[in-house]
């Protein structure tokens, strides 16, 4: 079950309006902790901690003293214990010697430190990422909420989170809350096998049989080929004599021909999509965000999934995530999926077969400098499935941090993740006729950002750039949003988002 969503905060600390921020962690005193089988006296350990904590204070200041774009990984004094804490704490876990030699290597391999290894260090342990490069991110970004006030991170986030929807009583419309259970999942498999793999196609809606692995005659698909209409038919306003005679025919706009006609575009094969949570987690069980205690608050992140047909339906083939309000590029991978591929839907994931073909496999041995030159050359990488590029996912939020998406629903169930803490476009901007009706990225990222998306046409969408005009979108609304509460009596005070009445009180 899906733990009970909490409200968000009223009071947010303020910090630096550096890209990583601190959050409040246990205090602890310099004392190792207990462990079920301590490997020596508390007086050794105590002193072996006292020895990798003091240099691990010696590293921290030569960071905090030096040119590194990544000072905003400085620790505190109270970090700094838990960090030494937590590396003892695991060494204690092994036996008498084996737990001195650790210690030993530890202490010894944190006093040769460079500043960048100490950087990356520390970024492995908060999880926060060890650069923030200045060209990758995008001009002008967080300027509209500098001119409403909105000085520093901690500030804009604060208000972000009055933004949230919960989407508990919206799971009708695709949102998933909690994990199917066992016996569901016992039901969707043994329902699947009475289908005997019959689907209807998501284009033309010819019914069909899907072989996972192949039939005897080597085929993915029955039914040969498919005709389909790429685009939705649209009902255009009539003229004036028409209305009277009642007359308006719906048409495609792809090739201005009635609907009812046969298509105008032709696939290998016919398609299908899986929309019911029960059958999508026979294929990947649903995961919620995991908690993350005793790290640095992460940055909000706004992130998109492009997604191919396969023999499991509809799966995710593309994940990016970038920053929110600035857009740095944080991940951006190629995902292979469980099912064979049936079309990797290029005309809307803007995934084409060679690239796809082509794309080498992701390491996450690689460097930060290397993994960031991929990205900026758009040389993007495969990882194995969609647990993988979940878990990449992962590694930039916890259950507090903000995820931005636009109907996030459709990039959530692709990943399989529950969270908590959703801001969705769609919930921003709503269609007058709710939901299901929405409206689209490319409308209002034209609308209301003046901008241009989704304009390749054949060579499909970039999931970057919808991710930006995403995290562009919440921006504006945090604006509104901070303009509204101001005018009600909210205030920062000391650094703390206040409540009017709160506000008042201190004034006096």
């Amino acid at each position: 079950m899906a733990r009970p969503v909490s409200p968000p905060p009223t009071k947010i600390r303020k910090e630096s309006s550096l890209p990583v921020k601190k959050q409040p962690v246990k205090v602890e005193s310099l004392t190792p902790r207990n462990v079920a089988s301590a490997p020596a006296l508390l007086k050794t350990r105590l002193t072996v901690l006292q020895k990798l904590h003091q240099e691990m204070q010696t590293q921290n200041s030569k960071l905090a003293n030096s040119d590194s774009k990544s000072k905003s990984l400085v620790l505190d004094e109270q970090e700094l214990i838990k960090f030494a804490l937590d590396e003892e704490e695991e060494a204690a876990k092994l036996s008498g010697e084996i737990y001195k030699n650790t210690m030993a290597q530890n202490i010894l391999r944190t006093r040769k430190m460079t500043v960048e290894e100490w950087v990356k260090r520390v970024s492995q342990w908060t999880g926060a990422s060890a650069t923030a490069k200045p060209d990758t991110k995008q001009p002008g970004k967080g300027d509209e909420l500098l001119g409403v006030g909105l000085s520093s991170l901690q500030e804009q986030v604060a208000v972000l989170k009055h933004l949230r929807t919960p989407l508990e009583g919206l799971e009708q419309y695709g949102y998933v809350t909690r994990q199917p259970s066992d016996s569901e999942l016992a039901s969707a498999k043994a329902g699947l096998v009475a289908g005997r793999g019959f689907e209807s196609c998501d284009r033309c809606g010819t019914r069909f049989q899907v072989f996972p692995g192949r039939d005897e005659m080597g085929r993915l698909t029955s039914q040969g080929r498919c005709r389909y209409h790429w685009a939705r038919p649209n009902r255009t306003i009539p003229l004036k004599r028409d209305r009277i005679q009642g007359q308006s025919e719906a048409t495609y706009p792809c090739c201005n021909k009635p609907q009812g006609s046969e298509g105008c575009s032709e696939a290998d094969s016919h398609v299908f999509v899986v929309k019911d949570p029960k059958r999508l987690a026979t294929i990947l069980q649903f995961e919620e965000t995991p908690e993350k205690s005793g790290v640095r608050l992460r940055q909000p992140v706004s992130f998109d999934c492009e997604m191919g047909y396969t023999t499991y339906g509809m799966e995710v083939i593309r994940v990016t995530a970038v920053s929110w309000p600035d857009g740095r590029l944080l991940l951006d991978v190629l995902v292979r999926p469980y099912g064979e591929i049936l079309d990797l839907n290029t005309r809307f994931s803007g995934v084409t077969k060679e690239a796809y073909a082509s794309a080498l496999p992701y390491e996450a041995a690689l460097s930060d400098q290397a993994q960031e030159a991929h990205l900026d050359n758009r040389q993007l990488r495969k990882v194995d499935s969609t647990a993988a590029a979940r878990q990449l996912l992962f590694d930039h939020i916890s259950r507090e941090t903000p995820l931005i998406g636009h109907a996030i629903e459709n990039d959530l169930n692709v990943v399989r993740i529950i969270h908590p803490c959703v801001v969705d476009t769609v919930l921003l901007y709503p269609h007058p006729r709710g939901l299901p009706i929405r409206y689209g990225l490319k409308m209002l990222s034209q609308k209301y950002l003046s901008r241009g998306i989704q304009t390749a046409g054949d060579a499909g969408h970039d999931s970057k750039e919808d991710a930006i005009a995403t995290g562009d979108l919440v921006t504006k609304k945090v604006a509104e949003k901070w303009k509204l509460m101001r005018s009600e009596g909210w205030a920062f005070i000391d650094g703390i988002l206040t409540a009017p009445d709160e506000a008042k009180a201190v004034e006096v």
